[in-house]
């Protein structure tokens, strides 16, 4: 189990690396976004990349903080009985979703996104067809990027839990920590 909790702990630190970049990224897009209304309707300065690059840096935010959100627990799951089982009973619960629904949806749309999305865009060299726009095919690469860094928080979590359950892993603060919704 040593091995496998090295490469969970790799993974988590991967992806909480990337949920700061996604954090970063977030920040750059607003500035951007202002820095760009200020120009077109203060001096009336326009251009599309500003724009281009502004939805790039949301996306790429989304795409990379997903896999940080799931390591920190904060994913959105729907309370009919989740917050009514003991730790054991979430542990068991949440070791069925990521094996049998988010670990075959995140490999199947990492191979779509790969396939239909990415690929074909960069033997085409696609670039946006507004005028002074970006290209894109390197916004689409991180596409199947954030599906993989899913998958691979998901096997990181599918170890916690199994850990969890085995009694190898004492603490695990963000694997247990639930806040039920407030409403």
């Amino acid at each position: 189990m040593a091995f496998w909790k090295r490469i969970s702990h790799g993974i988590d630190r991967l992806n909480s690396g990337l949920g700061q970049l996604a954090s970063i990224l977030i920040l750059l897009s607003c500035l951007i976004s202002a820095v760009n209304a200020v120009m077109r309707y203060g001096f009336d300065l326009s251009d599309n990349w500003p724009l281009e690059l502004q939805w790039y840096l949301f996306a790429a935010a989304v795409m990379l903080g997903a896999s940080y959100t799931l390591k920190r627990n904060e994913h959105v799951r729907v309370d009919l009985i989740y917050s009514r089982l003991s730790d054991r009973g979430r542990i068991g619960v949440d070791l069925f979703g990521f094996i049998f629904f988010l670990m075959p949806a995140c490999i199947l749309f990492t191979w779509l996104s790969w396939t239909a999305l990415f690929y074909p865009s960069f033997l085409a060299l696609e670039h946006s067809i507004n005028s002074g726009g970006l290209i894109r095919y390197p916004i689409k690469f991180v596409v199947p990027l954030g599906f993989f860094l899913l998958c691979l928080q998901g096997l990181s979590e599918i170890i916690k839990r199994i850990a969890l359950l085995r009694g190898d892993l004492v603490t695990a603060p963000d694997a247990l920590r639930y806040e039920q919704p407030k409403q």
